[in-house]
């Protein structure tokens, strides 16, 4: 299987910030929205640039969906926590609600942590 592809904002200081720990954690393949290939963005879901994106082989995860799929590639304990989570029944709305408080504040999270480049 082919390194997961991590889909983002390369003009959030706060996006690149928090792919710098994916990869410091897991294996992927950070690719901008400016980097995207017409191929990688024809993938993607109309208003991709409203949150990040994981490209695997034989699937596209968005939004809170693909950090949950991330975080889940950090290593067995992560991925076990993932799969608790799972089973708990409101945890789909859960995890997308959180992803969008954090990605609508974007800019204010940057003041707090934020970095230039992803390597």
């Amino acid at each position: 299987m082919a390194t997961p592809r991590l889909v983002y904002d390369d003009d959030c200081g706060f996006c690149k910030w928090c792919v710098r720990i994916a990869l410091r954690h897991g294996e992927f393949e950070p690719v901008g929205f400016a980097e995207l290939s017409p191929d990688q963005r024809a993938r993607l879901p109309a208003a991709y640039e409203s949150c990040m994106h994981l490209l695997t082989d034989d699937a596209v995860y968005s939004c809170g969906e693909a950090l949950e799929r991330v975080v889940a590639r950090f290593g067995p304990g992560w991925r076990r926590a993932m799969n608790a989570a799972r089973r708990l029944p409101f945890w789909e709305r859960l995890r997308e609600r959180g992803y969008r408080f954090v990605a609508d504040r974007r800019s204010i999270w940057g003041r707090i942590r934020s970095c230039s480049d992803v390597e």
